[in-house]
């Protein structure tokens, strides 16, 4: 555990809290909804079916530990609108989206009726629902326009994007603050987490770093890196989500709580490379990579993020960090390569995170 203390989540808030927690078949959501479980909230799923193989939510055995589990596509206005209502829900957790570039050019369209209308679908249901205290919904560190420079992006900066995926996140956080402004009064307090690059055990999504290595170990090849010298704000899934989840116990609780807060890591962004050297450090055995040859998709050089109203705002600080949370993450990958069991590993971290 690293020495950065901060606030932690609050069991007395959560514990016995009903929380509708959409997205929990994924790789972020399967984490979440293990923490709340922990925290005591009662969770009500709601989500796709998880991608077919290994993933998150079978590996980390998150079905007994929901309440309800409903199998819904959010771009069904009105099959969402029903199971938001049948949760009841006093907290609102939406983490439901389309999360990866490469599938955005593929289906731009679909990306943003997932990320921009599928929200809608969210928020709309919770117009004058009784009960309900607060909503966070998760986008992106790639909701900002990109000037190139690296600088780190504050909650003020502008909002762009140019791949479809960054754009969908960006018009999402439009779409929220519109939402927000215009029936407020209806609606419980909504705030927004922006992060990225989280890492962890159980992610096995298509086109992600660690996954991509994961799968290539075990097919006996080096790593294809396409950009090896691209930055990034790399940090472990448990400090992220501790951070959604002191967003939304303010936001149920402070009127002057924040609407949209940047949660990234306290060290340095760091290139491909150097967080593949690291990882080998971690568990004490070099990664073998090579750069990708010919072209690659377009992404942008170097993304970072200025944390400072989560530091002061929440009292949110990384309980892992780079070194530790890079060490948890090969630790669960190599238990799971042995056959062990990574659900109680999982269920160990949390706990720690949480202490």
């Amino acid at each position: 555990m690293s020495p950065a203390t901060g606030r932690h989540p609050d069991p007395g808030f959560w514990r016995g809290r009903r929380v509708l927690l959409t997205g929990h078949t994924g790789f972020k959501g399967a984490w979440l909804a293990v923490m709340l479980d922990r925290l005591g909230a009662a969770v009500h799923g709601l989500a796709l079916d998880p991608a077919p193989g290994d993933g998150a939510f079978v590996r980390l055995a998150v079905a007994p530990l929901l309440a309800s589990d409903s199998r819904i596509d959010i771009r069904d206005a009105r099959a969402t609108a029903e199971a938001v209502r049948a949760a009841r829900p006093g907290i609102v957790l939406h983490l439901a989206a389309q999360a990866l570039v490469g599938a955005s050019y593929a289906d731009p369209a679909g990306t943003f009726a997932t990320n921009v209308q599928g929200t809608i679908n969210v928020l709309e249901p919770l117009r004058g629902l009784t009960g309900c205290e607060a909503a966070v919904v998760v986008t992106s560190d790639k909701v900002y326009r990109n000037d190139g420079t690296g600088r780190p992006f504050r909650e003020s900066d502008p909002l762009g994007g140019h791949d479809p995926y960054s754009a969908s996140k960006a018009a999402c956080e439009i779409a929220v603050g519109s939402w927000a402004a215009s029936f407020g009064r209806e609606l419980p307090p909504v705030g927004t987490g922006r992060a990225g690059n989280v890492i962890g055990g159980g992610d096995f999504g298509p086109a992600r770093l660690i996954p991509d290595l994961v799968r290539a170990e075990a097919a006996g090849e080096a790593l294809v890196v396409r950009r090896p010298d691209a930055a990034r704000p790399f940090q472990h899934v448990l400090d992220v989500l501790a951070g959604y989840l002191l967003l939304a116990e303010d936001l149920a609780a402070k009127t002057d709580a924040p609407r949209a807060v940047n949660f990234g890591p306290i060290e340095p962004e760091l290139a491909v490379r150097d967080l593949l050297a690291a990882y080998g450090a971690a568990r004490g055995r070099p990664v073998r990579w090579n750069a990708a040859e010919g072209p690659v998709m377009a992404e942008a050089p170097r993304l970072a993020l200025d944390s400072t109203l989560a530091r002061q705002a929440l009292g949110w600080s990384p309980r892992l960090g780079g070194r530790t949370g890079l060490a948890a993450t090969a630790g669960w990958y190599d238990a799971w390569a042995t056959g062990a069991d990574v659900a109680a590993l999982a269920r160990a971290q949390v706990a720690e995170v949480l202490a």
